[in-house]
């Protein structure tokens, strides 16, 4: 499951501008080049944040919630899973991600994403860095909390609880998982095992089930979760107002 590609993300109550955005190539630790979809804030408020797209990658949805996230005052690098597969470069709505995500590696992808932190505090040393990511992409971004230190949080929404649960005692940082009380890819039963293994590990989280939302709930094209969909932007800026080290 994942976004449709007519899908948008929710718009904001409040927002600011975007400063820029443009299309980079990065390099991981092993010598892979990668695709990143970055954006800036017209008006910063000190936070970075790397997106962990569904497993479709970077089509135009991201592109939209980047945009999105730097409305909130946030730089943000959206990261494409599939450079190791299918080369570095943007991806259109033809992309064949299927063969690509049946080759994609957990630790691959963590790697990926650890460059793309680093990337994000070369820019702007002094920013708190978070992560959030939706599906697929929820998974991973719980799972960089026990792969990068210093995050001041993860965030995820409808995401795969077994991408992180292996690796639950190397966690680090504060974690928020939005979940979906009608999910048809991951169950409740999942999702409790995964919040009793963070409990038993003693690591910070918080959560909010959205009962009778489906997967996938977050889109401003849908009225019926209007509703929903602000409440879990106020919980996902709220989060990061929280974990902030810096002030704006």
């Amino acid at each position: 499951m994942c976004h449709d590609t007519d899908s948008a993300p929710p718009k904001l109550s409040e927002s600011g501008s975007v400063a820029s955005e443009e299309l980079l190539e990065l390099t991981s630790a092993d010598g892979t080049s990668f695709t990143v979809f970055h954006t800036e804030p017209g008006q910063p408020l000190g936070r970075s944040l790397v997106v962990f797209p569904d497993r479709r990658g970077v089509h135009q949805y991201y592109l939209e919630l980047a945009r999105r996230f730097a409305e909130a005052g946030f730089s943000v690098a959206v990261l494409d899973y599939y450079g190791r597969t299918a080369g570095p470069g943007p991806r259109g709505d033809d992309f064949d991600w299927a063969p690509n995500f049946r080759q994609l590696v957990p630790d691959n992808v963590s790697a990926d994403a650890a460059a793309v932190v680093e990337f994000l505090r070369r820019r702007h040393p002094d920013d708190d860095v978070y992560s959030v990511g939706f599906c697929l992409g929820g998974g991973h971004s719980w799972r960089l909390s026990s792969v990068v230190a210093g995050l001041n949080g993860c965030v995820g929404f409808y995401g795969l609880p077994s991408l992180a649960a292996e690796r639950v005692t190397e966690i680090s940082a504060p974690l928020l998982l939005l979940l979906a009380g009608d999910d048809v890819a991951t169950t409740a039963e999942q999702f409790d095992d995964f919040r009793r293994q963070l409990d038993e590990a003693g690591k910070p989280y918080e959560h909010k089930v959205y009962e009778g939302a489906p997967h996938s709930f977050f889109d401003g094209g849908n009225p019926e979760w209007s509703e929903i969909s602000a409440d879990a932007w106020r919980r996902v800026l709220d989060f990061t107002d929280r974990y902030a080290s810096t002030v704006a």
